[in-house]
């Protein structure tokens, strides 16, 4: 089943150049990839006949016990089925519905074989986890589907709606599936049914929220209004999303979970309801329908009611008459849905106002609709007519229920004649409509399907041994598929609600009226969009309200907040405990004083560099006291990025005024240092009570050992962020990238990758030019230039680079590493930009920022791929021994190389802050004629 998950991705990854290559044929050969999953439920089919399950596990995250467990029983094998077989005559199809240009065909063709593929892992999945990231993945493909003509308004509201219905019910059920799994102590759901039943108050709640994901994604009440207007996409997407796989997941859900979960309180209830007023409500909007597409979509939607309430019920005869009208309708529906797609590709409409007399243009197509139309109508000898007389006969008992039922199924019978009758019969005062042949590669799919559901009505005893298995789940099966079961009560009430379905048709003249009358007070579509604008007010309220520009004002909610809650339940308990060391060294206090000074008068600062220079004390004091608890490494990266700070604070600064406000705000001030003292002291306990708290020893005291022997290497620090939590440092690092290129777009109104500026070329005969080792910085301003620290910089620069790399070199034995290494090579491209401007700044670095980040990246995660060719895990180092002449023995690891990731993405990240905040700004003051405001002190006459 792994290997059936793989092909469809590879299938999925290798659709656009093949359909580049041969356009809509390249259908064909990616028609194999459910074509195999058919294939394999074929062949396992003697594992499942008499109730077994073929079982595959593979590890995947041990933390969270969750596993990639596969495990195909009788339903998942019909569902299989289905997923293979109509997913791979679907592609057949596509490959002469769409025609050679098609826009978006080469992303339609991969994102519809990779639904396939998630379809195929949501059904054969036995951890509920496992279950829902399937889930969640059809739901995104089907966005993708729903929206593939994304010219058209309403395809992408169709698919957003789609996506936001079905993510939202997915949400509620992942909610209860986690209820469900942390009370029975795992989520594989075999291991789950085969201990005690489930109970407690707490399962009401976990039935409620799974049968929320489950309703929405079926599109039943009150979730319904999504599929209709999901007929957007193309047919095909509809013949197999809304026919026999998307919608389809829902009602797997409730049959999957049912033997477990039906007794519990509100399941059948639930089911019952909006099962019943979803089989009435659509199957009356489908007769009002005039669109042959629709009229199908909402016939989905009634038979998606009907699906809810017979699996919903929980016993034998509901389980086996369900899983048969499971499989009736997909032949069926699937039929008739590419049955649409001919006649609107053939003859350019599917409006039953303007067809007329497509019958005898197109006799093959319109035999094979009429099986397809039969078998929906539920009329012998048809899969669908044995299945309908299963689901009466398994609610014989329940008479009101079975009133409803036959009520619907008279409605379903109605509309089955309504498009046979719309799509097919020549109506006088309508002209003839013209149709081209169909192509044999759209007829074969549409007639293996009709003919399949054909076939399925006599062989129902046979087919009814095969799914035999899953209803006895439910307890000892009374009853059988059979086409002739004699003259039964269910075989009266089906020939009622046929006869009420061809009534239903004859009086549809005068019935037009009430059609038009008789419907809920608001559309499922209108109540959808009311929700949403009205979500849209409020947030729009609620940012107006909120949302005033003030950053104090956003800072002091947070830090208000974080003193009344936690400091509040703080308080109240006092975890901390009584012996509390306050210092080591005498100089600790004098380093806390001075950090304490230096933030109360930041506090008070009227002036932006000021504040900014009192706060960089409260950094470097910091830093200092690392030293004294002895950790340079940490003092080292502190040093650094308090100086980097600083140098990033200078940039912005030369575009902000001088001072923060001419406003009086002696009261304000207060009011913040109040807040900053509460603030501190809240946190301040905060830390002693996690220290406190710690029951068991730290996982950081087997670090060193760990950075030795698995690590090689003595600096903890370093080893710690490249291999022993490697995971956390490759998170951080990619956020680093996010944030360079967020920057960069703010702040740029070009490509940020265009050319950069180049000092102008010497003119003159080339044995006249002289090359200038110390340049001079010829681009600024007189005034603005310090000819010694332009010196002195270029002197350095080579020096200070150095001195990086030694810093990245010898990080994993000595303090230092990729990101110190890092942080000096950056502060030396800040001194180069400091004293020779964006011009200097390209001489020293001519490369983009962008190219060293994504060189960086790359680098980092191709160490974590050496690390599981070598060893077989992800980003572990692996120590390599060597030995060269004159050098002797020594040895590499490969941690190395994610070092040097790191330092890559350290420099691409402070050069594209120079680029923008720096090089990008001095480009925007030069533009628009400013003043420029230099980053030296300039002295013009008497002022400073």
């Amino acid at each position: 089943m792994l290997v059936l998950l793989i092909l469809h991705l590879v299938a999925a990854l290798l659709a656009p150049p093949l359909v580049r290559w041969w356009g809509p044929r390249a259908c064909y050969p990616l028609a194999l990839a459910p074509a195999a999953a058919f294939g394999w439920a074929v062949a396992h089919t003697g594992a499942v006949r008499d109730g077994g399950a073929v079982v595959e596990t593979y590890p995947w995250i041990a933390q969270l016990q969750l596993d990639v467990a596969l495990r195909v029983t009788t339903l998942s094998w019909l569902m299989m089925l289905l997923v293979g077989g109509v997913g791979a005559l679907v592609l057949v199809y596509s490959a002469r519905y769409f025609h050679a240009g098609s826009a978006g065909l080469a992303r339609f063709a991969a994102v519809m074989v990779a639904f396939a593929g998630a379809m195929l892992g949501l059904v054969v999945s036995d951890d509920l986890l496992l279950l829902y990231v399937f889930w969640e993945l059809t739901t995104v493909f089907s966005y993708l589907l729903i929206g593939h003509s994304t010219e058209r308004r309403s395809s992408r509201w169709a698919a957003a709606q789609a996506l936001t219905v079905t993510t939202l019910g997915g949400l509620a059920m992942l909610v209860g599936f986690l209820l469900l799994g942390h009370h029975a102590g795992g989520y594989r759901w075999s291991l789950i049914t085969a201990g005690p039943p489930p109970g407690g108050g707490y399962l009401v709640v976990a039935v409620l929220l799974i049968l929320t994901g489950a309703l929405a994604k079926s599109a039943v009440f009150p979730f319904s209004s999504w599929l209709p207007v999901a007929m957007a996409a193309p047919t095909p997407v509809s013949a197999y999303l809304h026919a026999a796989a998307m919608v389809k997941a829902g009602v797997f859900l409730i049959g999957l979970l049912g033997p477990a979960l039906a007794p519990a309180g509100p399941w059948r209830a639930v089911t019952a309801v909006a099962g019943l007023v979803t089989l009435v409500a659509g199957g009356w909007a489908a007769l009002r329908q005039t669109d042959l597409k629709l009229l199908l979509a909402y016939g989905t939607v009634s038979q998606l009611g009907l699906l809810t309430v017979v699996l919903g019920l929980g016993t034998p005869q509901a389980a086996l008459a369900g899983v048969a009208v499971l499989l009736a309708h997909a032949l069926f529906k699937a039929a008739l849905f590419l049955v649409v797609g001919i006649l609107d590709h053939s003859a350019g409409s599917r409006d039953v106002r303007e067809l007329s007399g497509v019958g005898r243009a197109a006799p093959v197509l319109a035999g094979l609709a009429a099986l397809a139309a039969a078998s929906m109508a539920g009329l012998p000898p048809l899969l669908g007519f044995v299945a309908k007389e299963a689901v009466l006969a398994a609610f014989a008992d329940r008479p009101l229920v079975l009133a409803v039922l036959v009520a619907g199924t008279a409605l379903t019978v109605a509309y089955s004649i309504r498009f046979y009758w719309g799509a097919f019969a020549a109506r006088p005062g309508i002209p003839v409509t013209e149709i081209e042949r169909p192509p044999a590669a759209m007829l074969v799919p549409v007639g293996l399907l009709a003919l399949a559901g054909f076939a399925a009505g006599p062989a129902a005893g046979w087919l009814g041994g095969l799914l035999r298995p899953y209803a006895e789940l439910f307890g000892p099966v009374e009853e059988h598929l059979a086409l002739w079961h004699g003259p039964t009560a269910a075989l009266g009430l089906s020939a009622v609600a046929i006869g009420g379905g061809v009534l239903l048709h004859l009086v549809r003249g005068p019935l037009t009226p009430a059609l038009a009358r008789l419907r809920f007070p608001v559309g499922g579509n209108q109540g959808y969009e009311w929700i949403t604008h009205r979500f849209d007010r409020v947030a729009i309220e609620v940012t107006g309200a909120t949302q005033r520009g003030s950053l104090p004002q956003y800072l002091g909610t947070i830090l208000l907040a974080l003193v009344l809650v936690p400091g509040t339940a703080m308080l109240a308990t006092r975890p901390w405990r009584n012996e509390i060391a306050v210092w080591d060294s005498p100089v600790q206090l004098v380093v806390c004083v001075v950090i304490a000074v230096a933030a109360l008068l930041a506090v008070g600062a009227r002036r932006r560099l000021t504040a900014m220079l009192l706060v960089g004390v409260t950094g470097y004091g910091t830093a200092m006291m690392f030293v004294l608890y002895g950790a340079p490494d940490l003092a080292l990266t502190q040093f650094l990025v308090e100086t980097a700070t600083i140098a990033v604070f200078v940039l912005v600064l030369r575009r902000l005024p001088d001072r923060f406000s001419a406003r009086p705000l002696r009261r304000s001030r207060w009011v913040r240092r109040g807040i900053g003292v509460a603030a501190g002291l809240v946190m301040a306990g905060l830390a002693l009570a996690a220290v406190g708290a710690r029951r068991a020893p730290s996982i950081s005291l087997a670090f060193p050992d760990l950075a030795v022997v698995q690590g090689y290497g003595r600096n903890v620090i370093d080893v710690t962020l490249v291999d022993i939590r490697a995971w956390d440092t490759m998170g951080e690092i990619a956020v680093l990238v996010v944030t360079a290129t967020g920057v960069a777009s703010l702040i740029f109104e070009r490509s940020r990758t265009g050319p950069r500026p180049r000092r102008p070329r010497p003119s003159g005969p080339r044995r006249d030019r002289r090359t200038v080792w110390l340049r001079g910085g010829a681009t600024l301003p007189a005034r603005r230039r310090s000819i010694v620290f332009e010196v002195v910089t270029r002197l350095i620069f080579h020096t200070v680079l150095l001195f990086s790399l030694f810093l990245l070199f010898s990080g994993h034995n000595a303090p230092g590493g990729g990101f110190s290494g890092g942080l000096v090579a950056s502060l030396a491209l800040t001194v180069r930009y400091l004293a020779g401007g964006r011009y200097e700044l390209a001489e020293a670095a001519p490369v983009g920022a962008g190219t060293v980040l994504g060189a960086g990246l790359a680098v980092a995660v191709g160490s974590g791929v050496l690390g599981l060719l070598f060893t077989g895990d992800v980003l572990q180092s692996v120590k390599v021994d060597l030995w060269l002449p004159l050098i002797g023995h020594y040895y590499l690891v490969t941690s190395l190389f994610f070092d040097i990731g790191v330092y890559l993405i350290v420099v691409g990240l402070v050069l594209d802050i120079l680029r923008s905040l720096g090089a990008e700004v001095d480009r925007h003051v030069e533009a628009a004629g400013e003043p420029a405001r230099g980053l030296v002190v300039e002295r013009e006459g008497d002022r400073t």
